[in-house]
């Protein structure tokens, strides 16, 4: 959960060069104008920043907290599966934002909903045979440690 704080500082700076380049492009002068283009346009644009990076093995982020992700048997993923793990990870979120839609909630509640359904799905985890977080084992990846083993202790 750490290296998913850490990643949310990084994207701030992703979201915001996006969101400038989407205004720019198409002249757009209050924030309210063509928000729901902008805010497809920064889903692609975050689609385009994890499948890049997972496919590679590691956000910066992850690099960070030595932690890769790989398949099911340890290889690297192909774009197609980063692609798909991108999608489901969207579930972390998904259900409040949903929710504000259909019911038309005030911020407050959904930052409350949001925050509550964040550490509801995280304690789902536990619930996983292998503990891992569910878009994960739905997309056929797992998150691995990549920190050097410790040096081997002699004994006297």
């Amino acid at each position: 959960m750490a290296c998913w704080l850490y990643e949310g500082m990084l994207l701030f700076g992703v979201v915001f060069i996006a969101g400038y380049l989407f205004s720019a492009l198409t002249q757009t002068r209050h924030a309210l104008d063509n928000r729901h283009l902008q805010q497809a346009f920064i889903f692609v644009v975050l689609g385009i920043y994890f499948t890049w990076f997972w496919h590679k093995g590691q956000t910066l982020a992850m690099k960070t907290w030595h932690i890769r992700i790989v398949d099911r048997m340890g290889r690297p993923i192909s774009q197609a599966r980063a692609l798909w793990r991108y999608l489901l990870a969207w579930l972390w979120f998904w259900p409040p934002l949903a929710l504000r839609e259909v019911l038309d909630l005030p911020a407050l509640e959904v930052v409350v909903l949001l925050g509550g359904w964040i550490a509801v799905w995280a304690v789902l985890a536990r619930f996983h045979p292998d503990r891992q977080f569910w878009h994960d084992a739905w997309a056929g990846t797992r998150l691995v440690d990549t920190r050097p083993a410790p040096p081997p202790t002699r004994h006297a």
